[in-house]
């Protein structure tokens, strides 16, 4: 069949995308390297289609109105929709993805290669032919530019022509489809052969099987899954579809493995799948209102929500009381700053979820302190850890909203809903970076957690690079108690840059005891006064944590490879990231950037770019299949390596 006659099916619907599929995941690069194969007539393979019923197919975009058989494509869902995307100017249907992927394509007529458009080199260039264009206006549309590009060369305008010709004929190039067909091809084994078929691309989750067996039965179920995903990213918060899976997994079956929702009838998946959504978002303000995590970048633990969300299922979507909000809440900081959920998920998930079903709260937090060797307790040591990757940088921002601590600036208890310009709240460096730099201090001294603190972006801009020694006696002296309010110690011995070291490790002392002394007031009741109910979720929230990368004079080129990685179509990272061992949980390092599902989303091993690494944590990294690097240079040359 002819690309363009399976083009046209796309556009009639005889040809869809299956619900259980993921998304688009191609990169820029993905998508050049395939059109220049095209162009040169190279093999790109051929395509699986399941044919099936239309009037009970579940595909991408909402059910068919066709009438018979509808073709859903097994095998080649990123090359059809990247030549879609790309000829027709718009993508798909189906379509799931980064849409700047599939836009800008262009042809060097004098060197025949495909890039994508930069405005410095084409702009204004005749020499790059647009290729949707071409594809939209035909060969005629670029005749004249042709012409007056060989300058009167006769040859080289008949060169140039043919080049022309040779893409839009891509569209007339034939390509072989296979067809898995027959009544016994039920979900479960088109699923199988997907995976088979797949083995080097985009192979389905545990998550993906499960949610492809629910879908059989209601295909809303993926957008209405994705339609809370965009409400919450909306507000600040971003999860995946898993995550959310996991959570009505949870709150189900009371376990943690997926293949236990293949028990659960739809109508009962569609009620506990509301259930959740509601508990996520009752959780979500509970938490900023009552810890003062108001925002996705000090959200950690997102592993635990399934165990809350089932005991707010068990008590009808709410807390019972607050003790029992502020003992759960106690377990969840524990559960975040020990790592409990980050190695065997599952497992420990497992345990959780018994442990409550068994007994409670209190039976939860035995089994975490079991399992912590009878001790849950903030140590000064806990601290020591880096960047805002680390599981106590969000315990620092809670303790900060927590207890009212004041604005270095202004002396106004930091909260959410600060009105005004310039209010919003900004990590800020006790000792400011440029002067520690200075001092040949690490990276990894300069980000340590216990020298952040949380200001309004106006007292950071005024504080700006200043010696501690100087500005922190100005604060003292004019707002007194300000600093004791952020834990920052007032022995002006300690303001001084030699003494950088015995200051961390006093504002570390003055941290473990304030995060003691909170916890354990959760734990132990009467119930701490409350926080103002935080409008974290359904508003968006109004005071966020800066989330600036490394600065180039910590890690050069670091800007510059995030700009070149967005522009490729490859995945985010995690910038300032802890990196945990994936069988104990335990932190290993705080990465300059990570990259947890590979460099393209779900595709590749973990990749990490961590600078100032030491043997202990090189070892371990690698023992855990990390891809680890030391400099941008490094990881270029990688991605490179992979795209050559």
């Amino acid at each position: 069949m002819q690309i363009s006659q399976i083009l046209d099916k796309v556009d009639a619907g005889d040809i869809a995308l299956p619900e259980f599929q993921r998304g688009y995941v191609w990169t820029r690069d993905q998508v050049r390297g395939f059109f220049q194969s095209l162009y040169r007539n190279y093999p790109i393979g051929g395509f699986l289609t399941w044919s099936t019923k239309a009037e009970s197919a579940d595909t991408r975009g909402g059910r068919s109105d066709k009438d018979g058989t509808i073709h859903l494509l097994l095998d080649g869902q990123q090359r059809v929709t990247t030549l879609y995307g790309v000829t027709r100017g718009r993508p798909p249907r189906f379509f799931e993805g980064h849409p700047a992927t599939l836009t800008g394509l262009h042809f060097n007529l004098q060197t025949e290669v495909f890039e994508f458009y930069a405005p410095a080199k084409m702009k204004d260039n005749p020499v790059w032919v647009d290729v949707t264009a071409l594809f939209q206006g035909g060969l005629g549309s670029q005749l004249l530019t042709a012409t007056q590009l060989a300058a009167g060369d006769a040859s080289l305008q008949v060169a140039y022509i043919e080049r022309l010709n040779r893409i839009t004929q891509i569209k007339d190039r034939s390509v072989h489809i296979d067809e898995v067909t027959g009544e016994d091809k039920t979900i479960d084994v088109v699923v199988e052969i997907f995976n088979r078929v797949n083995s080097g691309g985009t192979k389905l989750s545990k998550g993906d099987l499960a949610l492809a067996a629910i879908c059989a039965a209601w295909p809303e179920a993926r957008p209405t899954m994705n339609d809370a995903l965009n409400t919450w990213s909306a507000a600040g918060f971003d999860f995946k579809l898993d995550w959310l899976l996991r959570n009505v997994n949870g709150v189900l079956t009371g376990e943690a493995q997926f293949s236990k929702l293949a028990d659960v009838d739809v109508s009962a998946f569609q009620t506990g799948l509301k259930d959740t959504i509601d508990s996520i978002g009752y959780l979500l303000n509970a938490l900023g209102g009552r810890l003062g995590l108001d925002h996705g970048r000090v959200l950690s633990g997102r592993g635990a929500f399934p165990v809350m969300s089932r005991l707010l299922y068990r008590h009808d979507g709410s807390f019972p009381d607050a003790a029992t909000r502020d003992r759960l809440f106690y377990w969840y900081v524990h559960s975040f700053l020990w790592g409990r959920h980050t190695g065997a998920t599952e497992t420990a998930l497992n345990q959780d979820l018994q442990a409550l079903d068994d007994g409670g709260v209190d039976e939860l937090i035995e089994t975490l302190r079991r399992s912590r060797g009878g001790r849950l307790l903030v140590g000064p040591d806990d601290f020591v850890g880096s960047s805002m990757g680390s599981r106590f940088y969000p315990l620092l921002y809670m303790l900060t909203r927590v207890y009212g601590a004041q604005d270095l600036g202004s002396g106004v208890p930091l909260r959410d809903g600060m009105l005004g310009r310039l209010s919003s709240l900004q990590v800020h460096h006790v000792f400011p970076k440029a002067r520690l730099y200075e001092h040949g201090y690490s990276r990894a001294e300069v980000n340590a957690v216990a020298n952040f603190c949380f200001l309004t972006q106006d007292a950071n801009l005024r504080i700006g690079a200043r010696h501690p020694a100087e500005y922190l006696e100005e604060v003292e002296a004019r707002v007194p108690g300000a600093l004791a309010s952020q834990w920052i110690p007032t022995d002006r011995e300690l303001w001084r840059i030699e003494n950088y070291q015995g200051f961390l490790a006093a504002r570390r002392e003055l941290l473990a005891r304030a995060a003691n002394e909170f916890l354990q007031a959760l734990h132990d009741g009467p119930s701490p006064v409350e926080l103002t109910p935080s409008a974290a979720f359904g508003t968006g929230p109004a005071a966020v944590a800066s989330n600036e990368p490394a600065t180039e004079e910590e890690v050069p080129g670091l800007v510059a490879l995030l700009d070149e990685l967005e522009a490729a179509g490859l995945a985010a990272p995690e910038l300032d990231s802890e990196v945990s061992d994936s069988r104990s949980g335990a932190a290993i390092t705080v990465a300059a950037a990570y990259w947890p599902h590979g460099l393209q989303e779900e595709l590749g091993v973990p990749v990490v770019l961590a600078p100032d690494t030491t043997p202990e944590e090189q070892t371990a990294l690698e023992a855990g299949d990390y891809r680890v690097f030391h400099s941008t240079d490094a990881l270029r040359r990688y991605i490179a390596h992979l795209h050559s």
